[in-house]
This record gives structure tokens, sequence and C-alpha cells, in this order.
């Protein structure tokens, strides 16, 4: 049964409290940061409370990665298996950058969670029922699995939030390029971050259609 509070307004403690401070935690400072400690102390208790709850830290992390993938929502039933595809990538990078501490743990946990099992299950079910065999499904996940944590290592790593900052930067190179040393990326610099539509989000669909284009169902 949870653990009952002995003060008066506080919830009693359970092993969903445990997983979702310790992801508000994660979100601040990271996983490197995510101790026992660093885990009780925003819900007001000893850290060796939360041993009824969870087994320890390993156990907090496998609980930390099935929220995330229960954020993702699944492929729809009512549309085409691009479309379910496209919806499910957006929502899952949408995911990953509110908590990029994840991108490199979520395949990472050997005891998946009910959401990572029912998340894993609905990719698999909308391309087995467009037609895709068994094996074009393997090679259809891990492509789109690939280049999804791929860009967002690389997105949630830019030293720049937003596309006012990346014209700054992007002002701030092209001004420090010796001049005719460099042209290509002078060019670049100078004018890609102002490109009408430039951003981060109109990148990862760019790259997502070109792998879905490529994609066909072996029925097809």
């Amino acid at each position: 049964m949870p653990e009952r509070s002995t003060r008066r307004g506080r919830a009693p403690l359970s092993r969903e409290r445990v997983v979702r401070t310790a992801v508000a935690v994660a979100d601040r400072k990271g996983t490197a940061a995510l101790t026992m400690r660093a885990i009780a102390d925003p819900l007001g208790v000893e850290a060796m409370s939360l041993y009824h709850h969870v087994a320890g830290r390993e156990d907090i992390l496998d609980g930390m990665v099935d929220a995330v993938f229960a954020e993702i929502a699944l492929p729809r039933r009512d549309t085409d298996w691009k479309s379910a595809m496209h919806q499910r990538a957006h929502s899952a990078r949408d995911a990953l950058r509110r908590h990029p501490w994840a991108v490199s743990l979520m395949d990472s946990r050997t005891r998946p969670g009910p959401a990572t099992l029912r998340h894993h299950d609905a990719v698999i079910g909308a391309l087995r029922a467009a037609g895709f065999s068994v094996a074009m499904t393997t090679h259809a996940v891990s492509l789109v699995d690939s280049y999804l944590y791929g860009f967002v290592i690389q997105e949630t790593g830019l030293p720049f939030d937003g596309m006012a900052e990346l014209e700054e930067a992007a002002d701030t190179t092209a001004r420090g390029l010796p001049p005719g040393t460099y042209p290509h990326l002078a060019e670049l610099a100078a004018t890609r971050a102002r490109a009408p539509g430039c951003d981060h989000a109109t990148e990862f669909t760019f790259g997502l259609s070109l792998i879905l284009d490529a994609l066909h169902p072996d029925e097809a």
C-alpha cells in the first residue's frame, strides 16, 4: 500500500511520484545529478523512504524512460502509414526535447515498462497493417529511430536556442571568417539561417519525409 504522509497536506509517497520527481530533477540537472537524495529532497522525505516504492536508481531510470514513452502519441489508425509515422516521429521529437537526457536511455533499458511496450507494439502494428513484412518493418523502425535520435542529439547540443540566437550565431560566424578563406561555409552562415521557413522543425520534416518516401510496403 502507498506510504501515508506524516505531514498534513502532503500527498502519499508512491512510485509514480518518485518517478515524476526524478524526471523533473533530470530535466533541470541531467541524469548525472540523479541521486536518491536529489530525488528525496523535493519530496520532503529521507532517501531511504524511496526504497519502499522503487528498487533503486536503475529502477527509477526504467520508470523515467517509460514515462517519456507515455508522452509520445501512438500512431493513429485512421490515417495512412506515412502520416502515422510523421505524427509519431514529431511527437517523439517534442518529448525528447522536453527531456534531453532521455535520448541516450530510450533503447538502453533491459526492463521496458508498459508504455514503452505499448509504444513499440503500436509502431510495429501500424507498419505491419500497411503491408510491411517483419523484415521491412525492422528496417523501417531502425532507420526512422536512428534519424530521430540523431537529430534530437544534434539539435539539443547546439549552443543556441531559437531562430533569433541562430541568426546571431550565423552573423558572428560570418563576420569572423577571413574573407575568401572558407567561401562555402561563409555563404551558408550568411544566408541559411535567414532563409524563409528555416527552423529545426522544417529541417526535421524534410529529412523524415526523405526516409519515409524511400520506404515501401512489401505488398505495394
